[in-house]
């Protein structure tokens, strides 16, 4: 055993994994604590990685050099591309999982990184020496040294497990909560709440009456998350769609009496967009039904999870009230759904790298920030271990800007505005989202992780002659003319304008009649047209498709780039400032921006704020 470490991660759910993951990668001695070994990447909620949003975060992740979306293209038995029928802004990828093989994967590729040891305690100090981490202690007395720690612990910081009107202390089902962390760190001075999460029954697939529900298949084509050669799915497993009814409905709300959640003794706010189902009933009382996907949990096992169905009341009722769902009549319960409070520090105690800034070289990352999901997870956890790294070996921060991917607008949103309910990604919350697709993040973000030692040659390698495949095939499209002759067959089948003359294949592809297997079968028809690349052709139609919307969005990030490279020192006293008004200058003193783009989205610092604040500044 060492004694001594550049990096401590406490957790070892998807945001430790990555982290140790990351800073093992680019050269740190990692310590990975764990309070359970055989739980290291568990999923604990549903089996599925990506979704809106959420998709696009694992490609970013694995474009930086991270692990999450090739540990999801091995471990998966469905794949679907959201968001199909809109615009490729909002296409999402998404994959179910086999939760135990993806478990195994995670292990498997931790074990193999030689930079990583592991340890399985509870971690309730941490050591700090003259305002700086130094190290931490775990609940069997073991001390272990350090430069810096990333502290990732889920659900677990004085967890409490809820089912009807029985309350346990646990962050997940058979696993203690973590005690004592929190309240040293308030002694530190830090800020903690309380928040709220749930999850749904498990149940036996063998007792489902498949024929009485939709059946969701996976895509025909499926693709996958990883950049890099994995594997591509040749056989897919189901999942299933049904529908609750007012029966289920009725027989839920016998339960409301016993509900911790309408009783009060839940305290903190769960998440909005994935309530439990008696929040659902109890909220949208004029919806007669709720959609339940039915989602299997591996390849090799007949445990179902039951999306759409979060609950905490008693398990008797949730046992009648589910035997109510069509397809669900003869259901075999495995275990009950519950809820799970457990404490977060607002994240507006962070700097943009995700380090404290009350103790230095002490980061934050995953649900410990208040946010809930994997990937919303993964990514914190790849940004605090790239951080913590760079911080031990006296680097440069590495940060990611909103305008260059989900993960910066992630990390902007919770430093800037903070959250007081579980934070999940949205298209929505980012304003460059044309610019953010899930096509184009090794575009976007593989030359930074590359250059910080992450991301490797063969990783950058594939980039650039993705990128110079890219702007071969634009550069032919532009200057290929095509006869009416060639086309007008085609338009006329789409509906199309004929022409009347030569016309470029560029200026015919901006028709939004003219799809991508259209310009396939064109481009087949063309003299000394090698085979193109299905995801180069697809990434080059849309930048030409988009190409107005693309530069615009552009130009206004270019434009609002000049604040944030306008740096604020984090010692600036801002009551110096007579003019500022008295709430952003409350806030700006909390949140301590970095610049002014970052102080101009905290919430409660006005137009007028940052005026006085550029004014000051000389500009």
């Amino acid at each position: 055993m060492h004694s001594s470490y550049d990096s401590i991660v406490v957790g070892a759910g998807h945001a430790g994994c990555e982290a140790a993951n990351a800073a093992a990668t680019m050269g740190s001695k990692v310590l990975l604590i764990t309070m359970n070994m055989h739980t290291i990447a568990q999923m604990s909620c549903n089996p599925a990685m990506g979704g809106v949003a959420k998709g696009q975060i694992v490609r970013e992740v694995d474009a930086l050099g991270g692990l999450s979306g090739i540990i999801s293209d091995k471990s998966m038995i469905q794949f679907r591309m959201l968001n199909r029928s809109k615009g490729p802004a909002m296409w999402s990828p998404r994959c179910q999982s086999d939760r135990d093989m993806f478990a195994r994967e995670w292990r498997k590729a931790l074990e193999q990184n030689h930079n990583v040891d592991f340890w399985q305690d509870t971690v309730n100090e941490i050591l700090v020496k003259d305002g700086r981490v130094s190290g931490v202690r775990t609940s069997m007395g073991v001390t272990f040294l350090a430069q810096a720690v990333v502290l990732t612990n889920g659900t677990f910081l004085n967890g409490k497990m809820f089912i009807g009107e029985k309350v346990f202390g646990g962050g997940r089902t058979a696993e203690r909560s973590a005690t004592g962390l929190t309240e040293q760190l308030v002694t530190l001075g830090f800020e903690a709440g309380r928040m709220k999460t749930g999850t749904p029954p498990r149940v036996d697939g063998r007792s489902l009456n498949y024929a009485l529900m939709e059946e969701q298949l996976g895509d025909e084509k499926p693709g996958k998350f990883s950049y890099t050669d994995t594997p591509t799915l040749k056989q897919q497993r189901s999942c299933w769609i049904t529908y609750t009814n007012d029966a289920v409905h009725d027989e839920l709300k016998t339960g409301f009496e016993k509900s911790p959640m309408f009783t009060g003794r839940i305290k903190g706010l769960g998440p909005r967009y994935c309530p439990s189902i008696e929040d659902k009933i109890n909220r949208f009382a004029d919806k007669d039904r709720h959609q339940i996907f039915v989602e299997p949990e591996g390849w090799d096992t007949v445990e179902v999870y039951v999306n759409g169905f979060s609950t905490s009341l008693p398990e008797d009722v949730q046992y009648d009230a589910i035997r109510k769902i069509p397809g669900f009549e003869n259901v075999r319960m495995f275990r009950p759904g519950y809820a799970v409070e457990y404490d977060y520090f607002p994240p507006t105690q962070l700097k943009s790298t995700l380090e404290t800034q009350l103790v230095s070289n002490l980061f934050f990352a995953g649900q410990i920030n208040g946010t809930t999901g994997y990937e919303e997870a993964a990514c914190q956890g790849l940004m605090a271990g790239i951080n913590a790294h760079r911080n031990v070996k006296e680097a440069e921060p590495f940060t990611i800007k909103r305008s260059e991917g989900y993960i910066g607008v992630l990390i902007d949103d919770l430093i800037t505005k903070g959250t007081e309910e579980p934070y999940r990604m949205f298209t929505s919350r980012a304003e460059y989202r044309t610019l953010l697709r899930q096509d184009n993040a090794d575009l976007r973000l593989t030359e930074k992780g590359y250059a910080i030692g992450l991301a490797s040659q063969e990783r950058y390698d594939t980039m650039l002659a993705k990128r110079d495949g890219l702007a071969s095939l634009t550069q032919k499209i532009r200057s290929t003319r095509v006869s009416p002759e060639d086309v007008n067959g085609l338009l006329e089948e789409k509906g199309s304008a004929l022409l009347r003359e030569k016309s470029s294949l560029y200026t015919l592809l901006k028709r939004p009649e003219i799809d991508q297997s259209d310009v396939q079968l064109l481009l087949e028809t063309l003299p000394d047209m090698p085979m193109v690349d299905e995801s180069i052709l697809e990434q080059t139609v849309i930048e030409i498709k988009y190409e107005d919307y693309l530069n615009r969005e552009k130009s206004n990030a270019e434009k609002l780039e000049k604040w944030e490279s306008l740096a604020i020192n984090p010692e600036f006293d801002y009551d110096r400032l007579k003019a500022l008004s008295f709430e952003g200058k409350e806030k700006l003193k909390r949140s301590k921006p970095a610049t002014i783009g970052q102080a101009s989205r905290i919430s409660g610092v006005s137009p007028s704020d940052i005026s006085i604040l550029l004014v000051y500044m000389g500009r």
